[in-house]
């Protein structure tokens, strides 16, 4: 067959020949030159086919399913009051993951219907989806659109949020990869702990709280099919953020509960239930740590690295949940009452004396140690040191019921008589000859009709007395008789810190000590549950994704004061409570009330008052400090200059707290 046959000529002598793409087209004229042919057509789809497999080939070889960003993994720790409520979220992530046994049905089928109808039967991806996000991506448009559960799990989880189609095809092949290794139950699991439901919410658990106060585990299909709705976007279906926003919220949440009757997942008569939009509670802007907050969670962090042994660090991670004692009424009274006192009593633009005053407190329940509230300072975000566990402040003559415990308990050291120790009553003196005695009837001055023991010129000052005012003299020789060292034991056996104690000098019986205001507080429970002692604990419980920590059993009780030298203690106690408490606050209140005080001879810069009855003990403190002044600043003339040394900062805020902590008893 001759070269005219094949109607081209050969080619040349010693050349190979070459192939030659028909493209523009011979034989065709204008456009229709440029219309390739259905070979073309076919090897070039053949061609970008092998192309995106090989593509997809590698990509689905180089990623790895352990690639998990720290993001996901991040939880938040949540405290929570003690009767259960939520108190707060500490974490950069707002999140609790819950196993699916704790989300109900009714909330999974919500987000089922409204996000991926077929997760169940899906390989992990949609081919629809895939071709709205090709079609997006050609249009110049986001890579998205169409993404499964599974895939949404993967962006969550492993992957970060940028909108690449590297992205988007990593994304598909892990999906892939995830189907193969993990169960349906699982990536659904792990999908809902990860989702972002606004609010600073990650997860149904955190959304949950966030939306509806209360745990994911107890929500109905009404409030399911709205957390399922905010899938969407919390930015446009979050009902508080606007009207219009209230209006898609309520359309998309008509859609997700009608969508669950058509795929079978709710009858038509329990549709019918939910007629009324559940609307969610107003979104609160989160304080984080501010207020008392950060004091309690302080408290209360300081208490489980020492009960349990976990580190600050370990806390860091993240994902625990912890139960406290705080009592979220007597947190606030307690906030509430500092606050009217302070506006009330202060002028700190006007008078120096009333600048940087400082308040702590706290509440301790007797008989078992609870720490149910507390004041640390002004805000915990800007004030840093936590006034109600700082130990730094002089306790002053609220030192001085100690002493008298340990003489009535240990008694005085005589002067080479048998026996070798005196025994001391309440109502024992220093006689003339500087002998500590007990006084004859004709000596001791009578009760006034208010039950307080005034003073008597000429009479001798029985320890009783100078527990109520004045008494330094009395107080500073009894410990010596006593001995300081028997005085020191017997005040940290009642609960105060080895560390707190002063050194054992003439002036330690008059409180140069400087225990913290919850230390106190519980201390003076012990003479309350006639001297049985029991460590003050801030938590209850603690979990660790499911798993309680040990550690953290209720501090077993134990007798460190004789019960008789502890009623007698609080008897002279009461006195106290009598000379320094209105009328009209002893009638209020109630019940018998002992109390220790600084007076107007304690020369520290610091003010307390301490108070029990049988079912609260309460210390108040106040001071003067400055950062960079180098130590307290004297409290004289706070308040005004007829204040004094500004005691009736403390015994006011005691009053008006411990009045509206027990009213309702």
């Amino acid at each position: 067959m001759g070269p005219k046959a094949w109607g081209r000529p050969h080619p040349p002598s010693g050349r190979s020949r070459l192939p030659r793409i028909d493209y523009p087209r011979r034989g065709r004229r204008g456009l229709l030159r440029l219309v390739p042919s259905w070979r073309q057509l076919l090897g070039l789809s053949l061609m970008c086919c092998a192309a995106v497999a090989a593509l997809v080939g590698y990509v689905y070889s180089t990623v790895h399913i352990a690639d998990v960003n720290a993001t996901a993994r991040a939880e938040a720790n949540v405290y929570y009051w003690a009767d259960g409520t939520h108190m707060v979220s500490v974490g950069a992530i707002n999140r609790q993951n819950v196993p699916l046994s704790d989300i109900p049905p009714s909330l999974r089928n919500a987000v089922i219907s409204a996000e991926n109808a077929d997760f169940y039967s899906d390989p992990g991806f949609s081919v629809g989806g895939l071709g709205r996000a090709v079609v997006n991506m050609a249009r110049g448009g986001d890579i998205q659109g169409g993404s499964t559960i599974t895939q949404q799990y993967v962006k969550n989880t492993y992957l970060t949020p940028e909108q690449t189609v590297d992205r988007k095809l990593r994304e598909l092949c892990l999906a892939v990869k995830l189907s193969s290794s993990l169960s349906k139950q699982e990536i659904l699991q792990g999908y809902l702990n990860t989702s972002w439901f606004g609010r600073n919410a990650y997860g149904v658990q955190a959304a949950a709280m966030a939306y509806y106060g209360m745990d994911a585990r107890e929500l109905d299909p009404g409030r399911s099919a709205l957390l399922a709705a905010l899938l969407k976007g919390a930015e446009q279906y979050d009902p508080s953020l606007s009207e219009a926003n209230h209006r898609r919220a309520e359309a998309r949440w008509e859609y997700v509960l009608d969508r669950q009757v058509e795929l079978g997942h709710m009858s038509r008569q329990e549709r019918a239930q939910y007629t009324v939009f559940p609307e969610p509670r107003p979104q609160s802007v989160s304080t984080g740590l501010s207020g008392q907050t950060g004091y309690l969670v302080d408290v209360a962090n300081k208490y489980i690295e020492k009960r349990t042994g976990l580190t600050a660090e370990d806390l860091g991670r993240g994902g625990y949940k912890i139960r406290t004692t705080f009592d979220r009424t007597k947190v606030e009274q307690l906030r509430q009452t500092v606050e009217k006192v302070t506006a009330q009593t202060l002028d700190p633009e006007r008078r120096v004396a009333d600048r940087d005053v400082q308040f702590g407190a706290a509440s301790i329940r007797p008989g078992d140690g609870a720490v149910l509230a507390l004041y640390g300072g002004s805000d915990a975000t800007k004030h840093f040191t936590n006034n109600a566990d700082t130990a730094g402040v002089p306790v002053g003559s609220a030192f001085k019921p100690f002493v008298l415990a340990a003489a009535l308990q240990h008694g005085v050291r005589s002067a080479g008589t048998v026996p070798p120790r005196l025994a001391v009553t309440a109502d024992s003196f220093y006689d003339g000859t500087g002998v500590l005695t007990s006084g004859t009837p004709w000596l001791l001055p009578e009760r006034s009709a208010t039950g307080a023991i005034p003073f008597a010129t000429g009479f001798p000052t029985t320890l009783r007395e100078a527990l109520v005012a004045g008494g330094d003299s009395v107080y500073s020789r009894l410990g010596e008789d006593i001995g300081l060292r028997k005085v020191r034991d017997l005040a940290v056996s009642t609960g105060l810190l080895p560390q707190s104690m002063a050194p054992l000098e003439r002036t330690f019986s008059v409180g140069t000590s400087t225990p913290s205001a919850i230390r106190m507080a519980d201390a003076y429970a012990t003479f309350a549950e006639e001297g049985r002692r029991t460590d003050p604990y801030s938590v209850t419980a603690v979990t660790y994704r499911g798993t309680q920590l040990e550690g953290l059993e209720l501090p077993p009780g134990r007798q460190v004061v004789e019960p008789e030298v502890a009623r007698e203690v609080s008897r002279a106690m009461r006195d106290v409570a009598v000379d320094a408490l209105a009328p009209d606050t002893l009638r209020a209140l109630a019940t018998p009330i002992a109390a220790g005080r600084t007076g107007d001879t304690d020369r520290l810069p610091a003010a307390w008052f301490i108070g029990y009855t049988e079912e609260l003990s309460t210390a108040v403190t106040v001071f003067r400090d400055k950062p960079g002044e180098g130590g307290l600043l004297p409290v004289t003339g706070v308040g005004g200059s007829g204040a004094g040394r500004g005691d009736f900062l403390p015994l006011r805020v005691w009053s008006s707290y411990m009045t509206s902590a027990l009213s309702g008893r």
